[in-house]
């Protein structure tokens, strides 16, 4: 039996809070699928497309049959995709007449679904030459009259699925006349004087996905400036999604088209100034990301030796003078407590990010730009908040130390040393959190005893204080004591090369490894937290053990039978959950490396 059956209290049970009652449901909705699949789809497309079903029930319906066509695992995915070939012509074409009826109804939810539905039913149909007539129905919905709204978003949400379905694919399925009918549709849906905002977000996240496609009318520079214009210009809507969509179509642009843009890059410029400065978090967070893609793509285009690949056009160098004071703004909006989450993003976090990339790519030219900021903040206490700028500016210099040579950065290095080592005594925990990871990225970037171009940034004099003040700071909280422990290894990389037989970090060696012992060994509330320092404790052995030099042989050979002591420890240890056997098997990676090491060295 192919044709549909009743299936509301199905669905609708499937959607209990009873445990029980659900459970049946679903498991009786599997045993369908399993024994009549052609059935189970005609029934999910039934209740789908009926206005006399219950929403909930046909929301699900369209959920289930999404899930019937596809999954995220390749095995299963071709599994169902061979199934849904198997179906009869017949009723696979009512079940296509049923999610295209779908669009033009009530709720918009409902159509919402449904145009998922469409996209993954063309994944399978489309590149097979079947349902030709696809595209050119859903774009007379785009220009019927009078028009609905609520149509023509469902179905501008329709393309954008089929096109970000097509994308995926290695052939070219869609015929250019195809390509260029959907983008004319799509960015008409983008104009400023469109009366729904909704169907102008459909709009504009359907041309984020029909990106790909648009290189022939990139190509056109008049076709190429209009599709700018209504994207810059979505970037102004009063609509606060539309905006942030609008940047995100920015960001698509760049990466797809990025000599395209010097024509564009004067506006660009301004819109995203303007949001970074005044627009909601959400949106200033997407224009910064638009610089940190350009930075990215120039950063690649200064490595590859291609002369075929793009011209660089080195938007940042140009921009740097003018959006380096932007971005430092903002640094000083910092969430509170935001040290302690290690998945925690802001606009001071991703203008911080994008800061360092744009040192990679400007270099010396952000230092001068940079360093009065740094100067007139980072020592300022003139009030209970003024820890924020503290951490800003401490923040920003830890973001250019890549990217300028050393001997440009060294003098300013030198001087900076002193009143880093003093802020990890700040009272404020975020600024030493900042404090020790700029520490360590000076140690990365400006550390280099084998360097004889520069005057050396440890000396003989130096070096006490600083394992002085690191040393103190291994009993911070824990997230601060994670960072000094890479500060550690990073000073001990700094010697490697330097000499054979000796170091300046000899005299310390024993202390150092003991101190990080003991680290290792603390017990904080959150087990993670203990096992996240266990592990960069073991890892700052590790880069000690490997810029070892001859005369710490007989510590490093003392190490042995403690590591394999705590390697035993680890296998006792009992992980229960997915992210608990990755720390457990990163902890005893980090073990045996020290073994590896000690054993490989001569």
């Amino acid at each position: 039996m192919a044709g549909p059956v009743e299936v509301t209290q199905l669905l609708l049970h499937a959607q209990d809070p009873d445990t029980n009652v659900r459970t049946q449901a679903e498991a009786r909705l599997k045993e369908f699928q399993d024994q009549n699949y052609p059935g189970f789809l005609a029934s999910l497309a039934a209740e789908l497309t009926s206005t006399a079903k219950p929403a909930d029930s046909r929301r699900l319906s369209g959920i289930v049959l999404k899930n019937a066509l596809d999954a995220k695992d390749d095995a299963r995915k071709a599994e169902l995709q061979a199934r849904w070939g198997a179906v009869d012509s017949n009723l696979k074409s009512q079940i296509k007449e049923a999610l295209l009826s779908t669009l033009q109804t009530e709720p918009q939810d409902v159509r919402h679904i449904a145009a998922l539905v469409v996209a993954k039913v063309a994944a399978i149909d489309l590149p097979r030459g079947e349902w030709p007539q696809l595209i050119s129905t859903l774009l007379a919905n785009m220009s019927a009259s009078p028009p609905q709204h609520g149509v023509r978003q469902a179905t501008l949400e329709a393309l954008g699925y089929v096109c970000e379905e097509m994308a995926v694919l290695d052939d070219e399925v869609l015929a250019p006349d195809q390509v260029n009918m959907i983008l004319t549709a799509v960015v008409a849906g983008m104009r400023p004087d469109e009366p729904s905002a909704e169907t102008r977000l459909a709009a504009t996240i359907a041309l984020q996905n029909a990106i790909d496609f648009a290189e022939h009318n990139f190509d056109n520079e008049q076709e190429r400036t209009y599709i700018m214009q209504m994207v810059c210009q979505g970037t102004s809507a009063p609509d606060q999604r539309i905006r942030l969509a609008s940047f995100t179509c920015l960001h698509e642009i760049a990466q797809a088209y990025y000599s395209k843009l010097p024509a564009y890059m004067g506006e660009i410029f301004n819109v995203s100034v303007k949001a970074i400065n005044e627009d909601a978090e959400e949106v200033a967070l997407q224009a910064v990301e638009f610089w940190s893609t350009l930075c990215d793509i120039e950063l690649d285009l200064e490595d590859d030796d291609d002369p075929s690949e793009a011209v660089n056009h080195h938007f940042i160098t140009a921009a740097t003078p003018h959006l380096v004071p932007v971005l430092l703004k903002q640094l000083t909006k910092q969430e509170e407590d935001q040290e302690l989450d290690e998945s925690s993003w802001n606009i001071a976090m991703a203008a911080g990010t994008c800061l360092g990339l744009m040192a990679r790519t400007a270099q010396e030219a952000i230092v001068p730009l940079v360093m009065p900021f740094v100067q007139e903040n980072i020592s300022k206490c003139a009030g209970p908040a003024d820890w924020r700028c503290r951490e800003a500016a401490t923040f920003a210099f830890g973001s250019i130390l890549e990217g300028p040579s050393q001997s440009s950065l060294a003098d300013t290095v030198r001087q900076a040393m002193g009143f880093l080592l003093q802020a990890m005594k700040d009272p404020n925990p975020y600024v030493r959190d900042t404090t020790a990871w700029t520490i360590g990225r000076v140690f990365e970037f400006q550390h280099d005893a084998s360097n004889t171009e520069v005057p050396p940034l440890i000396t003989q004099e130096t070096l006490p204080q600083v394992v002085q003040v690191l040393l103190a700071s291994l009993q911070d909280e824990v997230h601060i004591a994670i960072r000094v422990c890479d500060a550690i290894g990073r000073l001990a990389e700094g010697f490697m090369g330097a000499s054979d037989n000796t170091s300046l970090l000899s005299g310390f060696f024993k202390e150092i490894i003991t101190v990080l012992l003991s680290t290792a060994q603390r017990q904080d509330p959150s087990q993670m937290d203990s096992t996240r320092l266990q592990i960069s404790a073991f890892e700052a052995i590790n880069d000690l053990v490997r810029a070892a030099a001859k005369d710490t042989m007989d510590t490093v050979g003392q190490l042995i039978p403690v590591f394999l002591q705590e390697i035993q420890k680890t296998c006792g240890m009992t992980a229960q959950t997915n992210e608990q056997r990755e720390k457990q098997a990163e902890l005893q990676g980090q073990l045996c490396g020290v073994l590896q090491v000690r054993l490989v060295t001569p």
